[in-house]
Order: C-alpha cells, then structure tokens, then sequence
C-alpha cells in the first residue's frame, strides 16, 4: 500500500461536479424561499400571496444566485 489514501477535501477539489445538479439545487431552493418569503409578506400584509408572485420573486432569486455563483 505505497499510496496515500485521499481525503474528502482531495475529493471536493478534485470533482468537477454536474452544473445541471448545481441548476436544479437552485431552482428547489430559490423556489422555497421564494414562496417563504411571499408568504411571510402576506402575513404582514405587504404582498399578496399567489402563484404568480411567488415565481417572480423564485426567478428574482434564482437569477441574483445564478450571477453571483458565475461570478
């Protein structure tokens, strides 16, 4: 056994990843936060809850995400 076991940070470094794993995290994720957030905001009385607000503010998120992540 000359060689050296790798590490799980060896690993991480080493994955080149799937960006359509990375997409579909984002998209689940932008989704319920944005639903939380619209959602949080008609309890306030702010926003009005619907679907159509809460994509808009889902793509919002995902889009700023998207961008910073690319960056």
């Amino acid at each position: 056994m000359s060689e050296e076991r790798k590490g799980l940070s060896d690993g991480v470094d080493e994955s080149r990843g799937d960006p359509r794993v990375v997409l579909a995290m984002n998209a689940v994720l932008s989704l319920w936060l944005g639903w939380t957030i619209v959602w949080g905001l008609d309890l306030l009385g702010v926003m009005e809850y619907g679907p159509t607000t809460v994509a808009g503010v889902a793509l919002a998120i995902f889009a700023v995400t998207y961008v910073v992540v690319l960056r």
